[in-house]
């Protein structure tokens, strides 16, 4: 298991993680497998969708906003029910093929860490499994 270390710098932001865990792969000497990616926070997650245009991005951030408001009316009393109901709708953790020693994303796809609590020192961890020997 590798761990990458991620320093949000906004309560609320996704971060392209894809060149870092593209390293990990490629370090791995893994030709043809699987990349389990998993963040172990209850405030934050992970997904994969376009990287080319950052519009994107920020249409996702305001949707989440709108859809989970910050100021709601929720029971916990930390005061971030918000950030843990985003965590559980995106998800935690996520699986991508290795092909040929590289992640299998498609053309636009990237890898975003989602910081829903922030700012704060997170992780991913990162785990390899061959296939095929």
């Amino acid at each position: 298991m590798i761990e990458i270390v991620i320093n949000s710098s906004k309560h609320f932001e996704l971060i392209d993680i894809t060149e870092e865990v593209r390293k990990v792969v490629r370090n791995s000497g893994i030709k043809e497998g699987i990349c389990f990616l998993y963040v172990p926070h209850t405030t934050a997650g992970i997904t994969i969708n376009e990287d080319a245009d950052p519009a994107v991005k920020n249409d996702l951030i305001s949707f989440l906003q709108k859809l989970v408001p910050w100021n709601g009316d929720y029971s916990h009393m930390e005061g971030n029910s918000a950030a843990h109901i985003l965590s559980t709708l995106v998800g935690v953790r996520m699986e991508i093929p290795v092909r040929e020693g590289n992640l299998h994303l498609g053309r636009w796809q990237g890898i975003f860490f989602c910081e829903f609590d922030g700012p704060r020192r997170r992780n991913v961890e990162i785990t390899m499994m061959e296939v095929g020997k």
